[in-house]
């Protein structure tokens, strides 16, 4: 554990590479314990590479991953063990369909923690009431809506007791009058105090819960800072233009 003070989370110089593609290009980002840090920016702009890259789901090319102090991508490492302090939140919820959404949430739990069904569903309940759906522990992904198949992927995360959350566009795969649901949880979450990283086109959450809004385009940090100044004041027009673009004010 680092000592108070260290970043949750921290890349330094991060470089990813597709064959001559840069995708990310040295990429320095610190996340505070207790931090709700928004990625905001174009497609491409290597948002979604970034965190792929900070749990090792996508191998970096250059620079370092650091997780409360301890660097993820030296030779040796138990990349399964780093997971689980590191909860991800896709895009798509990847539950498996044949599994009860107590289910989905436990499986981690005993078959990468070790623990006994009993201790897997008192901990998978507790996540699932976290996300307030407690009732729905019988049921099957295809009897949940997109909102609560998501809301489930974000109790697996919860369980594993993670020590940050990372969340890849979490509610784009939603229909509109889903997302409000998603965006609650993540909401609760972060004044319980979860280390969060989310990158996600909703602005209006980003401008309400953020602490701070990091602005990403061709794989570079542009500018970042808190939601007032982003989405008020932001010193680069690349950034002016894109919330224009989202939010539809010009």
């Amino acid at each position: 554990m680092g000592s108070p003070g260290t970043p949750v989370l921290e890349t330094i110089g991060l470089r990813k590479a597709f064959g001559h593609t840069e995708v990310l290009r040295g990429i320095d980002l610190a996340v505070a314990p207790r931090e709700l840090v928004f990625v905001i920016g174009p497609s491409g702009s290597g948002k979604s590479t970034l965190l792929r890259c900070c749990n090792r789901l996508e191998e970096p090319t250059g620079g370092e991953v650091r997780v409360e102090g301890e660097n993820i991508c030296a030779p040796g490492v138990d990349i399964n063990r780093v997971r689980q302090r590191i909860g991800f939140v896709f895009q798509s919820f990847n539950l498996y369909p044949h599994m009860t959404a107590l289910g989905n949430v436990t499986l981690a739990l005993r078959k990468v923690q070790g623990l006994t069904r009993a201790a897997a569903d008192e901990r998978g309940m507790a996540a699932l009431r976290q996300v307030g759906l407690a009732e729905k522990a019988a049921s099957y992904p295809a009897e949940l809506s997109g909102g609560q198949q998501q809301r489930v992927a974000i109790a697996r995360a919860l369980a594993l007791e993670p020590h940050i959350l990372l969340f890849d566009e979490p509610t784009s795969a939603l229909d509109p009058e889903l997302v409000g649901g998603v965006l609650q949880v993540m909401r609760e979450l972060r004044e319980s105090g979860m280390t969060m990283v989310v990158v996600s086109h909703e602005l209006s959450f980003a401008r309400a819960a953020a602490d701070r809004v990091v602005f990403m385009d061709h794989g570079q940090i542009v500018e970042q800072g808190a939601p007032e100044q982003i989405f008020g004041a932001a010193e680069s027009q690349r950034v002016r233009d894109f919330v224009a673009t989202i939010t539809g004010h010009h």
